[in-house]
């Protein structure tokens, strides 16, 4: 079999010499010593390739469709939370509500004038969990935010420039030391409550783990070959970081944006759990489901838990499934 595959190949070579022997007998001496005429189009359509990062991303995205649905939950959730209080019929999320013989209507279980009831003043729960989601939504998404910024900020010149990596990881070692439930605390005692003291008592040390990840991350890939040749070729510091370390960091920091808003909200929950939270004047998830636990013990009344934490666990449960999804659709190595 061997030596009929080799005597082929041979009669195939021979072919193809005779072949190339009768063509250069048929051309003309001009045409076989004419330079090349160069086509600058014809060049670039060589090397033409349609694929498109964030278009790749997008398709790989979308063709996981638990994560598209939850994706449509949390915008249409944040999308009612802005326009609830426009419709008609919504009330105040702070007004006390009266009846008819001007007594308050305490612990109305969910009916058809109080869909979610009342509370023991007689506040309308609907519009208190649409007022405290919208709350906690902010808190979380600028939380998230900050973090992200702060985070790769420092992170990356943690990672890239080698002088101050001893500064920085000092500073990490002393704040990473801190716990941040004992920050939230003393912030929170320290400064008015409001939401202006949960952002920045969550922000103060969240980006740590962040900064310390993408750390992490840009050692692995600072010194690769391609980096080493820009370095050599005199590519500024900016271009470089830009285009080649933190394109690769897509994924994980998207990641990690995601997973930072329920986080936040959770911490905003746990504050208002031990007492120390945003004042009752102004509703979130966490003092609601403060006052809902409050009431667990009576049966007839624990709807007012269970409308926040049902909030609470979509979004959560929300944002994880789309932030692992978008992570993994943002992978080169998923991209066809």
């Amino acid at each position: 079999m061997k030596t009929y595959r080799n005597h082929k190949t041979q009669q195939l070579g021979k072919a193809l010499e005779e072949h190339q022997e009768r063509r250069l007998e048929e051309m003309s001496e001009e045409e076989l010593f004419s330079p090349a005429q160069f086509d600058r189009t014809a060049a670039e359509r060589g090397g033409y390739s349609n694929y498109s990062y964030w278009g790749s991303t997008l398709r790989s995205f979308l063709k996981n469709k638990v994560a598209v649905f939850f994706l449509c939950v949390v915008a249409l959730t944040l999308l009612f939370t802005f326009i609830q209080p426009l419709l008609p019929g919504q009330r105040d999320p702070n007004l006390v509500n009266y009846n008819e013989n001007g007594s308050f209507v305490m612990n109305l279980p969910p009916c058809e004038e109080y869909w979610f009831g009342t509370n023991s003043i007689g506040q309308d729960l609907w519009a208190r969990i649409w007022s405290g989601t919208r709350t906690s939504l902010f808190i979380g998404f600028s939380v998230a935010c900050v973090e992200a910024i702060l985070g790769i900020l420092v992170g990356t010149l943690w990672g890239y420039v080698r002088k101050l990596d001893f500064v920085f990881t000092e500073l990490y070692n002393v704040f990473d030391n801190v716990p941040q439930t004992l920050v939230l605390i003393l912030i929170s005692y320290i400064l008015k409550p409001g939401v202006s003291t949960i952002i920045f008592a969550l922000c103060l040390t969240g980006w740590l783990q962040t900064a310390r990840f993408i750390r992490n991350q840009i050692v692995i890939i600072r010194d690769r070959d391609y980096n080493l040749a820009s370095r050599c070729l005199g590519t500024p510091t900016f271009r470089l970081v830009m285009r080649n370390l933190l394109p690769y960091l897509v994924s994980v920091i998207t990641l990690r944006m995601a997973l930072a808003i329920p986080t936040a909200i959770g911490n905003e929950v746990f504050v208002t759990y031990i007492g120390i939270g945003l004042p009752s004047e102004i509703p979130s998830l966490g003092n609601l489901i403060q006052v809902g636990r409050e009431l667990m013990k009576v049966p007839a009344l624990r709807y007012q838990l269970f409308f926040p934490v049902t909030v609470l666990a979509i979004i959560t449960i929300s944002f994880y499934v789309i932030g692992n999804a978008f992570a993994d659709a943002a992978d080169p190595k998923n991209h066809i």
